[in-house]
Parts: structure tokens; sequence; C-alpha cells
């Protein structure tokens, strides 16, 4: 397996070579470049190799999706977008839905998952999109905002109330009733592909609801969210690789009052932050992916904590990788411009910081917050 993985990064490295920076000034990703990485597996690693994918580990997958966020942040975000899809079909859908989905996942379709709306992003109870039957048909209407890689996608599931609980449904992107519009200019992931989308009495199989049934909101949104969250840890992890090597390159050959810059000691001290920060995801990032392989109880906060520590220890060092590069830092479309405003919106997306913090205070309180002392 680590043989598979190497060949893996290597593909990735490739396919990306130095076209990151085009890529983000442009705000697209060639779609038949995202069709080969999907095709070799590469958007959806932990697949079964059964069913076309890597049959990677978490860890394994990890390390993976770091890599592809060490290169890009905007084709990190469109492999988290396809892991996710992968991960709820696997999670929720019946065999034979298994069987139809995933193998067009691994062979070069692409897909884009849609949780928040207009009213409802970090309080997805607020969620009004409707999934519902009409006689052996499903009609799904609705509106999801910042739905990451729909501008790419084939396929999007989509999350939505059905009958006394709720459900996810597979929706082919050029169904009549769907409407994708692009969201012009963002912050950052800039050609993750991030789009809007209205569902209007969009009329599909009733084999495309997976499982086939309604199943409790929060059961359903904390499984598909947390595979979000353990890749957007990960893609940290890469945002942090990057602004170490970027800010450690450039302070041992950039020279002022004689002397390379990372010998002025509050420069060094930078360096040593950017590694500090590196180490301590990594590290947590590790042990989330360890809980998840090794199926612990621990899983879901775990990987609450490595997407709240990841996500502050990005948009922290890629500021201070900009202020070591300065003017060299600056300019739109480099490398650690682009993390400075990619890590920024990982603060936010799949739970933000907030909405983490306060999920990691009631574990706190239900673990530490009884009994005597």
């Amino acid at each position: 397996m680590a043989d598979r993985l190497a060949t893996a990064l290597a593909t990735v490295r490739s396919a990306v070579g130095d076209q990151a920076e085009r890529w983000d000034l442009t705000g697209l990703i060639p779609r038949p470049l995202l069709r080969e990485l999907g095709s070799a597996g590469l958007l959806c690693g932990q697949v079964a190799e059964t069913l076309g994918g890597l049959g990677l580990n978490s860890l394994e997958n990890g390390e993976l999706t770091a890599g592809t966020g060490e290169l890009c942040s905007s084709l990190r975000s469109v492999q988290t977008s396809q892991g996710m899809a992968a991960w709820t079909i696997t999670r929720f859908g019946l065999p034979e839905q298994l069987r139809a989905w995933l193998p067009r996942l691994t062979g070069g379709e692409l897909a884009a998952v849609g949780f928040s709306e207009p009213g409802a992003g970090s309080d997805l109870a607020a969620m009004v999109t409707t999934i519902r039957r009409d006689g052996d048909q499903l009609l799904v209407d609705g509106r999801k905002k910042w739905m990451t890689a729909a501008r790419y996608a084939d396929l999007l599931v989509v999350f939505g109330r059905h009958e006394d609980g709720a459900a996810a449904v597979v929706v082919p992107a050029d169904a009549p009733g769907v409407r994708i519009q692009p969201i012009s200019d963002p912050l950052g992931c800039r050609a993750a592909g991030h789009c809007d989308v209205e569902l209007e009495a969009v009329r599909l199989p009733a084999g495309n609801l997976l499982g086939g049934a309604a199943l409790p909101l929060p059961l359903l949104v904390t499984t598909a969210l947390a595979y979000g969250r353990m890749s957007v840890a990960w893609g940290c992890v890469g945002i942090l690789r990057a602004c170490l090597t970027a800010a450690t390159r450039h302070a041992a050959t950039r020279q002022q009052f004689g002397v390379p810059i990372s010998q002025h000691q509050l420069t060094a001290g930078h360096l040593a932050d950017l590694l500090v920060a590196e180490q301590l995801a990594t590290r947590v990032c590790e042990h989330a992916s360890h809980c998840w392989d090794a199926g612990s109880a621990d899983q879901v906060i775990a990987t609450v904590l490595a997407k709240q520590v990841g996500a502050e220890q990005a948009a922290r060092a890629a500021a201070t990788a900009v202020q070591v590069l300065a003017s060299a830092g600056a300019q739109d479309g480099a490398v650690v411009a682009r993390a400075y405003r990619d890590a920024k919106l990982m603060e936010i997306i799949e739970g933000s910081s907030e909405l983490c913090r306060l999920l990691l205070a009631e574990h706190a309180l239900a673990t530490h917050g009884r009994g005597e002392r």
C-alpha cells in the first residue's frame, strides 16, 4: 500500500505541475484533467478496490489529501467533494446503489455535495430542501449554497427533508429543474467550482434515494460531514507544508543587512512557528485518522479537533509566511498568497471554527466537567 500511495502522490504532482497559479487566476481546473484523476481513483481514494478505488485507509488517504493540498487547495477541494459524495453513498446506500454509483465516481464522473442553504449554514437543522415521493418517483425542491465542485459535477448528492426525517439523493446535474450558478470571484480555492444550485420540481427515480428511507437529520449530517472535516484538516496540513517550504527557502536566500534574513532572530522565530504549526496539525490529523481506522468511539470528536486545529494553524501560518516573504509573497496567485486566501476559507467550511469550538466545549463538559476532583 505504501507503493500505491507513493504512486498516487507522484501522479497528482505530475498532473498539477506548475499549473496551480494559473488555475487560481483563471478560476478553472480543466475538466478533462479532473476526469483523468477521477478515473485513477485519486479523487476518492478510500473507495474499495473492487469498486474502482484505491482502497486506502484514512491515514493513507490523509497523506494523499495533504499532498494534493500542498500543491493546490482548489484541486484538494474537488477531491474533498468527490470523497464526501463517495463516503455518503458508501455509508447510506444499499448494496446495489454502491455498485451502481461508486464505479461512476472512480471512473471519471465528478460529484458535488449539497448541505448549506440560504437559511441553513452551521444550523443545518434549518434545512428546508424537500425530497418527497410522488408515486414511484421522487420530487426534489430547494436551494443549496456554495456547493464545491458543482461547476464540474455530473452528479449532485443533495441532502434534504424526507418524510419524518432526512435523506440524501443522487441528482444528475443535467436533470430538468436543476440550475447551477457559479460563484464569481470567491475569496479562496478559486478554481474549486463553487456554485449555488437551485432544484425546482426535479423528478428522479425512487432508486436515487440513498438507503431508500428517511434517517435522523443529525445522524445523516454528522456522518457525511465527518469525512469532509477530516479531508479539510489534512488539506490544511498541505497548506502548512507549502507555507513552511516557501518561507524557509526564501529566508535562506533573501539577504538584508548583509546576511540571509533567516539569521535575523525575528524571522527565525517565524520559521520556528511555521514548523510547530505544521507538526501540530500533522500529529492531530494522524491521531484522528488512527481513530477512524481503529473504529474508535473518539472518532467524531477527534475529527472535529483535527479540523479546528488544522484550520486555525493554517490561517495563522499562512499570514506568517506572507510576512516572511513580504513583497515576494504578496503577488496574487503565488504560493503563500493563495495559501493566505485559501486557509481563511478552511475556518468556515465543513463547520465554522466557532461551531467546532462549541462541539469541543460540549465534549469537554461531558468528559471532564463531572465527578469529584
